[in-house]
């Protein structure tokens, strides 16, 4: 069997990431033998380019490729970076958590269109948190480097529901 639209796919990788032509390599995920990672091929909900490069591989294959910064999680925009009023991280009669609002660290956030987004807090200034919510990985080429565990063609059930269930998927 070949991976291929609606089958599922368990496979071990490697994703390292550079912003410099890989002169330099940052391990960002490494799989284990014995938690592979399972999905649900060709239902979009993974890169794009990601999947081009598996389709058709079959069981015991290996893949190594480069998923550029634009084609990945995209460049930054400064628009994304944000200066949030204090009050919204202090809620009324108590002080600041300085353990979870500290630069370097990454927050859950909601928009005011009850989007849920991870940012991460550059600064910390008396009246107001600069944030980041840039995806972690914008400006980052992606390197996957693995191999194919299994492949099975998806139930009727996983396809409507657009994921894999069971061993190494969503349990309802």
């Amino acid at each position: 069997m070949i991976i291929e639209k609606n089958t599922v796919v368990s496979v071990n990788y490697r994703l390292t990431v550079s912003d410099n032509n890989f002169e330099t390599e940052e391990l960002v995920e490494e799989t284990a033998s014995d938690n592979p990672f399972t999905f649900l091929f060709g239902n979009g909900g993974l890169l794009e380019e990601f999947e081009s490069n598996l389709n058709g591989l079959k069981a015991g294959d290996s893949f190594d490729f480069v998923i550029r910064a634009a084609n990945g999680y995209g460049t930054s925009n400064r628009e994304n970076v944000v200066r949030i009023p204090m009050e919204a991280f202090v809620p009324p009669g108590e002080e600041l958590d300085t353990e979870m609002v500290r630069a370097g660290n990454y927050l859950p956030m909601v928009d005011d269109q009850g989007n849920h987004l991870q940012g991460l807090v550059l600064e910390v200034g008396e009246e107001f948190v600069v944030m980041d919510f840039n995806h972690p990985l914008a400006d980052k080429d992606l390197h996957f480097k693995g191999g194919v565990i299994d492949i099975r063609s998806a139930s009727a059930e996983e396809i409507a529901h657009g994921h894999v269930h069971g061993p190494g998927g969503h349990h309802h």
